[in-house]
């Protein structure tokens, strides 16, 4: 079985990216990231991109995935109309041999529907043919739940997640950080995900208290440290 590639989601790099794409995802890549998430194009053509990311030896364009990063609140509908639009979606990706997925925060995991948290419901009115998770597990351990658990659970669901780390306080507040300085029991949480059948580990950090790409490269220099970089036989 291969290695679970390395991945960023360039959210985390949304000021630099804005300022000069092209000299980012090259540190980006330089760092050792294998591939990234885009979170806006910058006035680049899907070409431009696909060149400057072949070039830089980065997987992205052209990618087996489209995820929804999310719902805004405003834009909800009940859940049954939810999983109806979402699986339509999911049949329209399909025709083109991409598969569908949800990014999940975590309201989806303290909000209810029924008698069952949001998370599970959604995915219980959808097949794993039809739903993928891009299972952000800072956000599950945000809203009290446990990643390892949801990782067991939806094994085989989840080809991607995000993996970032979180401190949280008692006043109700918290602060991401760089992979390795919060409470998350990372080593577990990718021992579980390589378990579960995930295909990229994706280092993302909403917010940075130093300049973003020092996060980020604090983010892989502990990855290279606690994460074998080699194929899994």
């Amino acid at each position: 079985m291969r290695k679970m590639g390395i991945g960023l989601q360039l959210y985390t790099l949304r000021d630099e990216m804005a300022h000069d794409a092209a000299t980012v995802l090259q540190k980006v890549a330089e760092m050792g990231y294998e591939g990234v998430e885009f979170a806006g194009y910058y006035d680049f053509s899907p070409e431009q991109l696909k060149k400057l990311l072949t070039n830089l030896s980065l997987k992205a364009i052209g990618s087996r995935y489209v995820v929804c990063p999310g719902i805004n609140q405003e834009q909800r509908q009940s859940l049954p109309e939810t999983v109806a639009f979402f699986i339509e979606c999911s049949k329209q990706f399909a025709s083109k041999g991409i598969a569908f997925g949800f990014h999940n925060h975590y309201v989806e995991f303290t909000e209810t529907y029924g008698d069952q948290i949001w998370f599970d419901a959604f995915f219980g009115f959808t097949s794993p043919n039809d739903m993928k998770s891009e299972l952000d597990v800072c956000w599950v351990h945000k809203a009290g739940r446990d990643p390892i658990t949801y990782l067991e659970k939806y094994a085989g669901r989840v080809p991607l997640i995000h993996l970032k780390d979180i401190r949280k306080f008692t006043d109700g507040t918290y602060q991401t950080l760089e992979l390795g300085r919060g409470e998350m029991n990372l080593p577990a949480i990718i021992a579980a995900a390589k378990a579960a059948g995930t295909e990229w580990l994706i280092v993302e950090q909403d917010d940075c208290d130093q300049p973003a790409l020092e996060s980020v490269k604090i983010s892989m220099d502990w990855l290279h440290q606690n994460y074998r970089f080699t194929e899994v036989v």
